[in-house]
């Protein structure tokens, strides 16, 4: 079932990833060639709490950590690992989430490490505008999978890959809800979008073929070819009239600018 959010709970979510954004700007400061993924973890456990927040990773489901740090070819769920230390060139994923007052946020981003390659920012770049393309269409009494279609579109045209076994979701009182967000486009029109509703949407982008393995630590999910990998993702808002509102921006990504479609 998906939830409809009062005028109150919405005040908590806007808190909860207001907060997020917070901890997503100091992450990026920190990242830099030699740092461990370890050290990420620790750093964003850290900031997490000193907020006032819990962090909603650590223990779901028996992940053991609070930020997910995927380096390279890894997707999502990289476990951060005291000896996994980034290099010059590298690309790494953040995937991070906290409980304010019993609300939950979510939002991922992908960070060159230092001087990286001119495919890798375009993959990071053209993954961030897929989201953008697909929350164009996030507007009350449209269709869930008009975002699905919008993002699919905009990087099957640029030649990327698609991972179709991960999806976003629902997000409130629990981390996921209804409903699964592809990032691929369906038949089916999917659940109309209804003012109050807050998803979590987030494209999962492949320099080669979208299939995907998960690693012997039943976390960690990899490229099957080897290719790079990059993810975005925001808690967004269903707003009565016009676009939906990104709760978890942070100032970092506001700098950067806001893509129109």
């Amino acid at each position: 079932m998906i939830t409809i959010k009062d005028e109150n709970a919405i005040a908590l979510m806007r808190e909860s990833n207001r907060l997020l954004g917070i901890v997503h700007d100091e992450l990026a400061e920190a990242i830099r060639p030699g740092i461990s993924t370890a050290q990420i973890d620790e750093l964003g456990e850290s900031l997490i709490r000193k907020l006032g927040g819990v962090p909603n990773f650590k223990n779901y489901n028996g992940y053991p950590a609070s930020i997910c740090v995927s380096v390279n070819d890894e997707v999502v769920h990289g476990i951060p690992r005291e000896e996994r230390i980034l290099k010059e060139g590298d690309i790494v994923s953040l995937d991070a989430g906290l409980i304010w007052k019993g609300y939950h946020s979510d939002a991922a981003r992908t960070h060159g490490v230092g001087s990286i390659s001119p495919e890798a920012e375009r993959l990071i770049r053209d993954t961030r505008n897929s989201f953008f393309a697909g929350i164009a269409k996030a507007v009350a009494g449209a269709h869930l999978h008009q975002i699905s279609a919008a993002i699919d579109d905009y990087l099957t045209d640029r030649g990327y890959g698609i991972v179709r076994d991960l999806t976003g979701h629902g997000i409130g009182t629990a981390l996921h809800e209804d409903p699964v967000i592809p990032n691929y486009r369906r038949r089916m029109p999917g659940p109309k979008l209804k003012a109050g509703m807050t998803l979590a949407v987030e494209p999962m982008v492949t320099l080669g073929r979208g299939d995907v393995e998960w690693l012997e630590d039943d976390w960690t999910v990899v490229t099957a070819d080897g290719s790079w990998a990059a993810h975005y993702e925001n808690t967004i808002l269903i707003t009565p009239q016009g676009r939906a509102e990104i709760l978890s921006l942070g100032e970092r990504e506001r700098q950067i600018g806001i893509p129109e479609f």
